[in-house]
């Protein structure tokens, strides 16, 4: 897989942490270790660890060796690594598109983009899931036939929160327990992680763009995804940010609501991603014919 920016140019990134992937879930000892760090209880130690004081001492290597840019973020003392993952960016660093008919990124990743073919089974890296095993829920399920979905990976060095990316209200809301796998699409070679991780979905009726399922997907070793509960929302706004490590964010549309833009369908035909930021477009509202 090759991740790519919006002018088509391939962008090379830090391997560090594929490396890491593929030597736990690539051989047997590997995935017996994997067994214990997906325990519920390992997931909210680590999550401890990362709340106390002393994970301040890793956050400047990080930050070195990830080359993240922080004069985008507000400039302040991080009191734990947590503290720091969920940092706020500055205001205007982000520009929100405010146009109607444009659909935005609701938060910086790397994005691909699926079809949502007649079998109601939706392709994510090579593995095969239907929405079922993913929502839960047999009548849902019925209303994304044929409709679009986009995944959104943040990896560890992205900024954590995510927003709305339209006006709308709330209709519905569900958390699923499940088991804290990587996100990262290596580790779809060996287990059909987005069926197993913890995730959390709401079904929010937009201005725009219909009924929209917008749903966060934790990580391994990331038990918290924090979600801010409100009825009503404007484009732009933060939904709600995820607590230490990477994560995903999915969202799902119904049929003839969306066109994606030609280079996210390109890249995501040859399995690749392309490299997004919060607030810009990334495709259009379908407007009917009459």
């Amino acid at each position: 897989m090759k991740i790519y920016d919006r002018n088509g140019q391939e962008i090379v990134c830090n391997q560090g942490q594929n490396d890491l992937l593929k030597l736990l879930y690539g051989n047997v000892l590997g995935r017996s270790v994997l067994k214990v760090l997906t325990l519920p209880f390992i997931s909210q130690l680590g999550g401890m660890v990362m709340d106390s004081g002393l994970s301040k001492r890793v956050i400047s290597s990080f930050v070195e060796s990830n080359h993240i840019d922080m004069s985008q973020y507000e400039d302040r003392e991080f009191q734990s690594y947590n503290d720091f993952f969920t940092r706020k960016i500055l205001e205007g660093k982000r520009s929100i598109d405010k146009e109607d008919n444009h659909l935005i990124a609701p938060c910086d990743s790397k994005v691909s983009y699926y079809k949502i073919d007649d079998h109601l089974k939706l392709k994510i890296k090579d593995t095969v899931y239907s929405l079922n095993d993913l929502l839960k829920d047999e009548e849902l399920v019925k209303k994304y036939e044929r409709g679009d979905c986009l995944i959104f990976r943040l990896a560890v060095d992205d900024y954590h929160r995510y927003h709305f990316f339209d006006d709308g209200v709330m209709m519905a809301y569900k958390k699923i327990d499940g088991i804290f796998h990587t996100v990262n699409p290596l580790a779809n070679d060996y287990y059909p992680i987005y069926k197993e991780n913890t995730r959390a979905y709401s079904l929010m009726r937009t201005k725009n763009f219909g009924d929209v399922i917008y749903m966060e997907v934790g990580a391994m070793m990331v038990g918290r995804i924090v979600n801010h509960h409100v009825q009503s929302f404007l484009r732009g706004e933060e939904k709600g940010y995820f607590e230490f490590g990477g994560s995903t964010v999915v969202l799902l549309f119904e049929k003839g609501k969306i066109i994606v833009d030609d280079d996210i369908i390109e890249h995501s035909l040859n399995h690749d991603e392309v490299k997004v930021q919060l607030g810009e477009k990334i495709g259009v509202k379908l407007e009917k014919v009459c």
